[in-house]
């Protein structure tokens, strides 16, 4: 259960600034909202997640996943091209998730 929780704070937290994108620069509302409303969300949930993992490291899970997957999001929906080196970094990104959740005994409380 705790896993899901830091999973659906990562999506809140790429759907708040998918959404921040989309506002430019908040001057459309809709969006502007979604922003608001999506990283109120994302933070609860990454502090209910705190009460199962150290601060550390599901931080790193958060903002990580959350990297990769706004890179992404920013290719497929906004068409911001990445080169290799910042493919090659994001990789490393997830090869480090995968380290921390596969080898760390340090991963939950």
């Amino acid at each position: 259960m705790h896993y899901l929780i830091l999973a659906v704070a990562v999506l809140a937290e790429t759907i708040g600034t998918t959404a921040l994108q989309a506002s430019q620069s908040f001057t459309k509302p809709l969006p502007s909202i979604i922003v608001v409303v999506a990283y109120a969300a994302a933070f609860y949930l990454l502090g209910m997640a705190l009460k199962f993992f150290p601060v550390g490291i599901a931080y790193a899970i958060w903002s990580g996943l959350g990297i990769v997957l706004i890179a992404v999001i920013g290719l497929v929906v906004f068409g911001q091209r990445l080169d290799w080196p910042a493919v090659l970094g994001m990789a490393m990104i997830l090869a480090g998730i995968l380290v921390i959740n596969l080898f760390s005994k340090s991963s939950l409380h």
